[in-house]
Protein backbone atom coordinates (compact mmCIF):
# COMPACT_ATOMS: atom_id res chain seq x y z
CA UNK A 1 0.00 0.00 0.00
CA UNK A 2 1.53 3.39 -0.80
CA UNK A 3 2.24 5.60 2.32
CA UNK A 4 2.39 8.88 0.90
CA UNK A 5 -1.09 10.87 0.99
CA UNK A 6 -1.55 13.48 -2.21
CA UNK A 7 -2.37 17.11 -1.35
CA UNK A 8 -5.15 16.62 -4.00
CA UNK A 9 -6.97 13.91 -1.16
CA UNK A 10 -6.35 15.58 2.15
CA UNK A 11 -7.78 18.70 0.68
CA UNK A 12 -11.02 16.42 -1.10
CA UNK A 13 -11.18 14.91 2.28
CA UNK A 14 -10.76 17.96 4.57
CA UNK A 15 -13.86 19.81 2.06
CA UNK A 16 -15.66 16.92 2.47
CA UNK A 17 -15.59 17.19 6.15
CA UNK A 18 -16.31 20.63 5.70
CA UNK A 19 -19.60 20.16 4.17
CA UNK A 20 -20.26 17.18 6.18
CA UNK A 21 -19.67 19.30 9.52
CA UNK A 22 -21.40 22.53 8.46
CA UNK A 23 -24.72 19.57 8.31
CA UNK A 24 -24.10 18.42 11.33
CA UNK A 25 -22.95 21.38 13.92
CA UNK A 26 -26.51 23.35 13.77
CA UNK A 27 -27.75 19.67 14.61
CA UNK A 28 -25.65 20.15 18.51
CA UNK A 29 -25.85 23.85 18.85
CA UNK A 30 -28.89 24.55 17.63
CA UNK A 31 -31.49 21.82 17.65
CA UNK A 32 -32.57 21.87 21.11
CA UNK A 33 -32.78 25.96 20.77
CA UNK A 34 -34.55 25.55 17.31
CA UNK A 35 -36.96 22.84 19.51
CA UNK A 36 -37.88 24.74 22.49
CA UNK A 37 -37.98 28.20 21.52
CA UNK A 38 -39.04 28.38 17.99
CA UNK A 39 -40.95 25.30 17.47
CA UNK A 40 -42.21 25.41 21.32
CA UNK A 41 -41.54 22.17 22.66
CA UNK A 42 -41.08 21.16 25.77
CA UNK A 43 -37.09 21.02 26.92
CA UNK A 44 -37.74 17.48 28.49
CA UNK A 45 -39.84 15.89 25.85
CA UNK A 46 -36.92 17.11 23.30
CA UNK A 47 -34.05 15.23 25.84
CA UNK A 48 -36.34 12.44 25.35
CA UNK A 49 -36.72 11.93 22.00
CA UNK A 50 -32.74 12.71 21.55
CA UNK A 51 -31.75 9.98 24.09
CA UNK A 52 -34.59 7.06 22.45
CA UNK A 53 -32.92 8.41 19.00
CA UNK A 54 -29.42 7.04 20.72
CA UNK A 55 -30.75 4.34 21.67
CA UNK A 56 -32.09 3.24 17.84
CA UNK A 57 -27.97 4.12 16.92
CA UNK A 58 -27.00 1.98 19.40
CA UNK A 59 -28.22 -0.58 17.05
CA UNK A 60 -28.11 0.84 13.71
CA UNK A 61 -24.20 1.89 13.74
CA UNK A 62 -22.69 -0.91 13.94
CA UNK A 63 -25.17 -2.30 11.53
CA UNK A 64 -24.22 0.02 9.15
CA UNK A 65 -20.12 -0.54 9.83
CA UNK A 66 -21.01 -4.36 9.02
CA UNK A 67 -22.87 -3.00 5.26
CA UNK A 68 -20.24 -0.61 4.74
CA UNK A 69 -17.60 -3.64 5.25
CA UNK A 70 -19.27 -6.15 3.46
CA UNK A 71 -19.71 -3.52 0.09
CA UNK A 72 -17.72 -4.68 -2.94
CA UNK A 73 -17.95 -2.57 -5.86
CA UNK A 74 -16.08 -0.56 -8.13
CA UNK A 75 -15.81 2.43 -6.40
CA UNK A 76 -14.52 0.69 -3.59
CA UNK A 77 -16.93 0.06 -0.08
CA UNK A 78 -16.75 3.81 1.23
CA UNK A 79 -17.57 6.24 -1.06
CA UNK A 80 -20.72 4.62 -2.84
CA UNK A 81 -22.19 5.18 0.70
CA UNK A 82 -20.97 8.75 1.50
CA UNK A 83 -22.57 10.22 -1.24
CA UNK A 84 -26.09 7.82 -0.67
CA UNK A 85 -26.02 8.95 2.49
CA UNK A 86 -25.23 13.07 1.68
CA UNK A 87 -28.39 12.72 -0.16
CA UNK A 88 -30.74 11.14 1.76
CA UNK A 89 -29.36 13.77 4.94
CA UNK A 90 -29.32 16.39 2.88
CA UNK A 91 -33.22 16.08 2.29
CA UNK A 92 -34.17 14.98 6.28
CA UNK A 93 -32.09 18.05 7.23
CA UNK A 94 -34.06 20.48 5.46
CA UNK A 95 -37.21 18.81 6.93
CA UNK A 96 -36.24 18.14 10.42
CA UNK A 97 -35.91 22.60 10.17
CA UNK A 98 -39.39 22.47 9.05
CA UNK A 99 -40.40 21.31 12.61
CA UNK A 100 -41.90 24.89 13.72
CA UNK A 101 -44.54 24.58 10.61
CA UNK A 102 -46.50 22.05 12.69
CA UNK A 103 -48.84 22.70 15.78
CA UNK A 104 -50.69 20.59 18.20
CA UNK A 105 -49.90 16.24 18.36
CA UNK A 106 -48.38 16.47 14.80
CA UNK A 107 -45.94 18.66 15.98
CA UNK A 108 -44.28 16.18 18.46
CA UNK A 109 -44.45 13.03 16.42
CA UNK A 110 -42.99 15.06 13.35
CA UNK A 111 -40.18 16.01 15.60
CA UNK A 112 -39.52 13.00 16.97
CA UNK A 113 -39.61 11.25 13.83
CA UNK A 114 -37.89 13.53 11.86
CA UNK A 115 -34.61 13.46 14.44
CA UNK A 116 -34.93 9.70 14.03
CA UNK A 117 -34.63 9.60 10.66
CA UNK A 118 -31.86 12.39 10.70
CA UNK A 119 -29.60 10.13 12.89
CA UNK A 120 -29.98 6.95 10.50
CA UNK A 121 -29.51 8.90 7.47
CA UNK A 122 -26.36 10.66 8.50
CA UNK A 123 -25.28 7.39 9.99
CA UNK A 124 -25.31 5.97 5.95
CA UNK A 125 -22.76 8.78 5.04
CA UNK A 126 -20.43 9.42 8.36
CA UNK A 127 -19.26 5.65 8.82
CA UNK A 128 -18.20 4.98 5.34
CA UNK A 129 -15.90 8.96 5.88
CA UNK A 130 -14.20 8.24 8.74
CA UNK A 131 -13.63 4.42 7.69
CA UNK A 132 -11.22 5.78 5.18
CA UNK A 133 -9.03 6.89 6.76
CA UNK A 134 -6.84 3.16 7.80
CA UNK A 135 -8.13 2.14 4.23
CA UNK A 136 -5.96 5.76 2.75
CA UNK A 137 -3.36 5.12 3.89
CA UNK A 138 -1.79 2.26 6.51
CA UNK A 139 1.46 4.39 7.93
CA UNK A 140 0.78 6.16 11.03
CA UNK A 141 2.92 8.86 10.30
CA UNK A 142 0.65 9.80 7.07
CA UNK A 143 -2.51 9.26 9.04
CA UNK A 144 -1.49 11.81 11.51
CA UNK A 145 -0.76 14.12 9.01
CA UNK A 146 -4.16 13.32 7.03
CA UNK A 147 -6.28 13.81 9.85
CA UNK A 148 -5.54 17.13 10.57
CA UNK A 149 -7.30 17.98 7.39
CA UNK A 150 -10.88 16.66 7.80
CA UNK A 151 -10.78 17.80 11.81
CA UNK A 152 -9.03 21.40 10.58
CA UNK A 153 -12.02 21.63 7.76
CA UNK A 154 -14.76 20.22 10.38
CA UNK A 155 -13.56 22.79 13.00
CA UNK A 156 -14.10 25.29 10.28
CA UNK A 157 -17.61 24.19 10.28
CA UNK A 158 -18.74 24.22 13.93
CA UNK A 159 -16.63 28.22 14.32
CA UNK A 160 -18.39 29.44 11.56
CA UNK A 161 -21.80 28.07 12.95
CA UNK A 162 -21.76 28.79 16.43
CA UNK A 163 -20.15 32.30 15.80
CA UNK A 164 -22.21 33.21 12.77
CA UNK A 165 -25.48 30.55 12.32
CA UNK A 166 -27.76 33.34 14.41
CA UNK A 167 -26.86 35.99 12.80
CA UNK A 168 -26.69 34.12 8.86
CA UNK A 169 -30.60 32.72 10.15
CA UNK A 170 -31.83 36.30 11.29
CA UNK A 171 -30.88 37.73 8.25
CA UNK A 172 -32.20 35.47 5.84
CA UNK A 173 -35.48 34.78 8.23
CA UNK A 174 -35.45 39.12 8.26
CA UNK A 175 -36.02 38.29 11.52
CA UNK A 176 -38.41 34.94 11.42
CA UNK A 177 -36.50 32.28 13.54
CA UNK A 178 -38.18 30.00 11.83
CA UNK A 179 -37.98 31.14 7.96
CA UNK A 180 -34.39 31.26 8.53
CA UNK A 181 -33.40 28.08 10.41
CA UNK A 182 -35.34 26.80 7.27
CA UNK A 183 -33.23 28.74 4.74
CA UNK A 184 -29.69 28.08 6.14
CA UNK A 185 -30.71 24.14 6.30
CA UNK A 186 -31.77 24.49 2.57
CA UNK A 187 -28.33 26.27 1.71
CA UNK A 188 -25.91 23.70 4.25
CA UNK A 189 -27.48 20.88 2.08
CA UNK A 190 -26.17 22.16 -1.09
CA UNK A 191 -23.15 22.71 -0.15
CA UNK A 192 -23.28 19.05 1.69
CA UNK A 193 -24.03 17.62 -1.41
CA UNK A 194 -21.33 19.32 -3.39
CA UNK A 195 -18.81 18.35 -0.84
CA UNK A 196 -19.53 14.54 -0.92
CA UNK A 197 -18.78 14.54 -4.57
CA UNK A 198 -15.96 16.01 -4.25
CA UNK A 199 -14.89 13.04 -2.08
CA UNK A 200 -16.29 10.50 -4.04
CA UNK A 201 -14.17 11.73 -6.93
CA UNK A 202 -11.07 12.59 -5.36
CA UNK A 203 -10.58 10.83 -2.22
CA UNK A 204 -9.81 6.79 -2.88
CA UNK A 205 -8.53 3.68 -1.08
CA UNK A 206 -4.93 3.00 -2.00
CA UNK A 207 -5.74 -0.77 -1.71
CA UNK A 208 -8.06 -1.67 -4.05
CA UNK A 209 -11.11 -3.48 -1.45
CA UNK A 210 -13.33 -4.15 -4.10
CA UNK A 211 -11.31 -6.35 -5.55
CA UNK A 212 -9.91 -7.94 -2.65
CA UNK A 213 -11.37 -11.35 -1.39
CA UNK A 214 -11.57 -11.00 2.37
CA UNK A 215 -14.22 -12.75 4.63
CA UNK A 216 -17.49 -11.67 5.00
CA UNK A 217 -19.10 -9.88 7.86
CA UNK A 218 -22.68 -10.37 9.74
CA UNK A 219 -24.40 -9.19 12.24
CA UNK A 220 -23.15 -11.49 15.07
CA UNK A 221 -19.63 -10.46 14.55
CA UNK A 222 -20.70 -6.84 16.00
CA UNK A 223 -20.66 -8.44 19.82
CA UNK A 224 -17.30 -10.28 18.75
CA UNK A 225 -15.36 -7.18 17.05
CA UNK A 226 -16.49 -4.63 19.77
CA UNK A 227 -16.48 -7.16 22.64
CA UNK A 228 -12.72 -8.76 22.13
CA UNK A 229 -11.07 -5.45 21.48
CA UNK A 230 -10.70 -3.93 25.51
CA UNK A 231 -9.19 -0.87 23.65
CA UNK A 232 -12.16 0.03 21.81
CA UNK A 233 -14.02 -0.46 24.89
CA UNK A 234 -11.18 2.08 26.54
CA UNK A 235 -11.02 4.85 23.89
CA UNK A 236 -15.13 4.46 24.01
CA UNK A 237 -14.99 5.02 28.14
CA UNK A 238 -13.04 8.15 27.14
CA UNK A 239 -14.33 9.64 24.46
CA UNK A 240 -17.89 9.18 25.39
CA UNK A 241 -17.37 11.01 29.01
CA UNK A 242 -14.99 14.00 27.57
CA UNK A 243 -17.62 14.54 24.38
CA UNK A 244 -20.59 14.65 26.89
CA UNK A 245 -18.57 17.07 28.62
CA UNK A 246 -17.94 18.96 26.18
CA UNK A 247 -21.37 19.40 24.29
CA UNK A 248 -22.86 20.34 27.45
CA UNK A 249 -20.70 23.13 27.55
CA UNK A 250 -22.11 23.66 23.93
CA UNK A 251 -26.00 22.61 24.76
CA UNK A 252 -26.10 25.02 28.04
CA UNK A 253 -23.78 28.17 26.47
CA UNK A 254 -26.83 30.02 24.89
CA UNK A 255 -29.29 29.65 28.04
CA UNK A 256 -26.44 30.47 30.44
CA UNK A 257 -25.26 33.40 28.34
CA UNK A 258 -28.97 34.70 28.06
CA UNK A 259 -30.03 34.01 31.00
CA UNK A 260 -27.48 33.45 34.27
CA UNK A 261 -25.80 36.41 32.54
CA UNK A 262 -28.17 38.12 30.97
CA UNK A 263 -26.30 39.09 27.77
CA UNK A 264 -27.70 36.99 24.60
CA UNK A 265 -24.39 38.58 22.56
CA UNK A 266 -21.65 37.01 24.83
CA UNK A 267 -22.48 33.67 23.15
CA UNK A 268 -21.82 34.38 19.72
CA UNK A 269 -18.41 36.01 21.22
CA UNK A 270 -18.03 33.11 23.29
CA UNK A 271 -18.33 30.70 20.12
CA UNK A 272 -16.18 32.49 17.47
CA UNK A 273 -13.16 32.49 20.32
CA UNK A 274 -13.76 28.84 21.06
CA UNK A 275 -13.91 28.10 17.57
CA UNK A 276 -10.72 28.81 16.63
CA UNK A 277 -9.13 27.87 19.42
CA UNK A 278 -10.35 24.47 18.12
CA UNK A 279 -8.80 25.21 14.78
CA UNK A 280 -5.79 25.88 16.43
CA UNK A 281 -5.82 22.71 18.65
CA UNK A 282 -6.11 20.56 15.51
CA UNK A 283 -3.65 22.29 13.52
CA UNK A 284 -1.27 22.03 16.11
CA UNK A 285 -1.99 18.80 16.52
CA UNK A 286 0.85 16.80 14.61
CA UNK A 287 3.36 19.06 16.39
CA UNK A 288 2.27 19.00 19.70
CA UNK A 289 2.06 14.90 18.96
CA UNK A 290 5.58 14.77 18.07
CA UNK A 291 7.02 16.81 21.18
CA UNK A 292 5.60 15.34 23.54
CA UNK A 293 4.51 11.63 25.11
CA UNK A 294 1.35 10.02 23.18
CA UNK A 295 0.34 9.06 26.65
CA UNK A 296 -0.24 12.49 28.04
CA UNK A 297 -1.89 14.10 25.47
CA UNK A 298 -5.26 12.85 26.30
CA UNK A 299 -5.08 14.28 29.97
CA UNK A 300 -3.74 17.85 27.92
CA UNK A 301 -6.94 17.37 26.14
CA UNK A 302 -8.96 17.01 28.99
CA UNK A 303 -7.19 19.71 31.32
CA UNK A 304 -7.90 23.00 28.99
CA UNK A 305 -11.62 22.12 29.75
CA UNK A 306 -11.25 22.09 32.99
CA UNK A 307 -9.33 24.92 33.44
CA UNK A 308 -11.69 26.64 31.02
CA UNK A 309 -14.78 26.21 33.29
CA UNK A 310 -12.67 27.47 36.31
CA UNK A 311 -12.36 30.48 34.59
CA UNK A 312 -15.86 31.01 34.00
CA UNK A 313 -16.35 30.30 37.66
CA UNK A 314 -14.25 32.87 38.86
CA UNK A 315 -15.47 35.38 36.60
CA UNK A 316 -18.89 35.10 37.90
CA UNK A 317 -17.87 36.16 41.03
CA UNK A 318 -14.78 39.01 40.33
CA UNK A 319 -15.56 40.16 37.22
CA UNK A 320 -19.18 39.48 35.90
CA UNK A 321 -19.45 39.29 32.00
CA UNK A 322 -16.09 40.19 31.58
CA UNK A 323 -15.29 39.75 27.67
CA UNK A 324 -11.01 38.60 28.21
CA UNK A 325 -12.30 36.20 30.53
CA UNK A 326 -15.33 34.38 28.18
CA UNK A 327 -12.86 34.60 25.44
CA UNK A 328 -9.99 32.55 27.29
CA UNK A 329 -12.63 30.32 28.59
CA UNK A 330 -13.87 29.20 25.20
CA UNK A 331 -10.52 29.35 23.88
CA UNK A 332 -9.26 26.79 26.63
CA UNK A 333 -12.21 24.60 26.20
CA UNK A 334 -12.33 24.21 22.88
CA UNK A 335 -8.75 24.03 22.41
CA UNK A 336 -8.98 20.67 24.39
CA UNK A 337 -11.46 19.95 22.42
CA UNK A 338 -9.29 20.39 19.22
CA UNK A 339 -6.60 18.15 20.26
CA UNK A 340 -9.03 15.53 21.13
CA UNK A 341 -10.73 15.05 18.29
CA UNK A 342 -7.44 14.38 16.24
CA UNK A 343 -6.35 11.98 18.79
CA UNK A 344 -9.10 9.89 18.93
CA UNK A 345 -9.34 9.71 15.52
CA UNK A 346 -5.98 8.23 15.28
CA UNK A 347 -6.38 6.55 18.26
CA UNK A 348 -9.46 4.56 16.44
CA UNK A 349 -6.76 3.39 13.46
CA UNK A 350 -4.70 2.04 16.26
CA UNK A 351 -7.57 0.37 17.75
CA UNK A 352 -8.21 -1.25 14.19
CA UNK A 353 -5.25 -2.75 13.95
CA UNK A 354 -5.19 -3.72 17.46
CA UNK A 355 -8.67 -5.54 16.59
CA UNK A 356 -7.16 -7.24 13.46
CA UNK A 357 -4.79 -8.78 16.15
CA UNK A 358 -6.60 -9.89 18.31
CA UNK A 359 -9.10 -11.13 16.49
CA UNK A 360 -7.65 -12.01 13.26
CA UNK A 361 -9.97 -10.14 11.15
CA UNK A 362 -10.18 -6.81 10.07
CA UNK A 363 -12.94 -4.24 10.40
CA UNK A 364 -12.97 -0.49 9.31
CA UNK A 365 -16.51 -0.12 9.62
CA UNK A 366 -17.36 -1.63 12.04
CA UNK A 367 -15.03 -0.05 14.37
CA UNK A 368 -15.14 3.40 13.00
CA UNK A 369 -19.02 3.19 13.30
CA UNK A 370 -17.94 2.94 17.11
CA UNK A 371 -17.06 6.71 16.56
CA UNK A 372 -20.24 8.33 14.91
CA UNK A 373 -22.32 6.60 17.35
CA UNK A 374 -20.37 7.83 19.89
CA UNK A 375 -20.51 11.43 18.52
CA UNK A 376 -24.39 11.20 18.41
CA UNK A 377 -24.90 9.19 21.61
CA UNK A 378 -22.73 12.33 23.47
CA UNK A 379 -24.95 15.03 21.56
CA UNK A 380 -27.85 12.73 23.04
CA UNK A 381 -27.07 12.11 26.15
CA UNK A 382 -25.79 15.94 26.24
CA UNK A 383 -29.22 17.08 24.75
CA UNK A 384 -31.08 14.96 27.08
CA UNK A 385 -29.58 16.32 30.12
CA UNK A 386 -29.98 20.10 28.82
CA UNK A 387 -33.76 19.32 28.24
CA UNK A 388 -34.19 17.57 31.58
CA UNK A 389 -32.03 19.74 33.42
CA UNK A 390 -33.61 22.66 32.22
CA UNK A 391 -37.18 21.39 33.38
CA UNK A 392 -35.46 20.61 36.65
CA UNK A 393 -33.95 23.80 37.57
CA UNK A 394 -36.98 25.96 36.70
CA UNK A 395 -36.65 27.21 33.34
CA UNK A 396 -39.21 29.00 31.39
CA UNK A 397 -38.13 30.37 27.94
CA UNK A 398 -37.94 33.97 26.96
CA UNK A 399 -38.79 35.17 30.96
CA UNK A 400 -36.29 36.16 33.63
CA UNK A 401 -35.34 33.65 35.29
CA UNK A 402 -35.35 33.09 39.14
CA UNK A 403 -32.27 32.96 41.29
CA UNK A 404 -32.66 28.90 41.84
CA UNK A 405 -32.88 28.42 38.00
CA UNK A 406 -29.62 30.85 37.47
CA UNK A 407 -27.72 28.51 39.99
CA UNK A 408 -28.66 25.52 38.33
CA UNK A 409 -27.26 26.94 34.82
CA UNK A 410 -24.02 27.45 36.36
CA UNK A 411 -23.63 24.29 37.91
CA UNK A 412 -25.01 23.05 34.78
CA UNK A 413 -22.41 24.85 32.48
CA UNK A 414 -19.54 24.83 34.94
CA UNK A 415 -19.73 22.33 37.15
CA UNK A 416 -21.02 18.86 35.12
CA UNK A 417 -18.79 19.24 32.43
CA UNK A 418 -15.96 19.55 34.87
CA UNK A 419 -16.80 16.00 36.40
CA UNK A 420 -17.32 14.37 33.54
CA UNK A 421 -13.79 15.67 32.00
CA UNK A 422 -11.88 14.19 35.05
CA UNK A 423 -13.93 10.83 34.65
CA UNK A 424 -12.20 11.13 31.31
CA UNK A 425 -8.99 11.50 32.02
CA UNK A 426 -8.96 8.86 34.52
CA UNK A 427 -10.35 5.85 32.41
CA UNK A 428 -7.31 6.81 29.83
CA UNK A 429 -5.57 7.02 32.13
CA UNK A 430 -6.08 3.37 33.63
CA UNK A 431 -7.28 1.36 30.86
CA UNK A 432 -6.14 2.57 27.25
CA UNK A 433 -2.20 1.70 26.42
CA UNK A 434 -1.71 2.13 22.55
CA UNK A 435 -0.51 5.56 23.20
CA UNK A 436 2.41 4.71 20.54
CA UNK A 437 -0.10 2.69 18.06
CA UNK A 438 -0.06 -1.23 18.35
CA UNK A 439 2.95 -2.36 18.92
CA UNK A 440 2.56 -6.25 20.04
CA UNK A 441 5.99 -6.54 21.84
CA UNK A 442 5.45 -3.49 23.23
CA UNK A 443 1.99 -4.40 24.57
CA UNK A 444 3.35 -7.90 25.74
CA UNK A 445 1.00 -8.99 23.96
CA UNK A 446 1.87 -13.03 23.46
CA UNK A 447 1.07 -15.17 20.57
CA UNK A 448 -0.64 -17.66 22.32
CA UNK A 449 -3.21 -15.03 23.65
CA UNK A 450 -3.89 -13.85 19.57
CA UNK A 451 -5.04 -17.31 19.03
CA UNK A 452 -6.83 -17.75 21.88
CA UNK A 453 -8.90 -15.22 20.91
CA UNK A 454 -9.62 -16.31 17.43
CA UNK A 455 -10.57 -19.77 18.29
Amino acid sequence: MSEHVTLQTKLSYGLGALGKDLACAPIYIFLMFYFTDVAKLPAAFVGSVFLAARIIDAITDPMMGVIVDNTRSRFGKFRPWIVIGTLLNAVVLIGLFSTHLFHGTALYIYAAAAYILWGLTYTIMDIPFWSMIPAISNSRQEREKLVVWPRLFASIAWFVTGSYGLSIVGKLGHGNQGDGFFDVAVLIAILFILSAFLVGRNVREQKSVSTTKTEKFNFNDILSIIGQNDQLKALIGSVLTFQIANLLVGGFAIYYFTYALGNADLFPVYMMVAGAAEIAGVFLFPRIAARLPRKHLWSIACGFPVISCFMLFVMSYIAPNNLIIIGFAGAAIKFGVGIANALQTVMLADVVDYGEYKTGRRSESVIFSVQTMLVKFAGAAGGFIVGVGLSFIGYVPNVTQSTDTIVGLEFMMIGLPVIMMLISGFIYKRFYRLHEGFDKKALGEPEAEKQEAIV
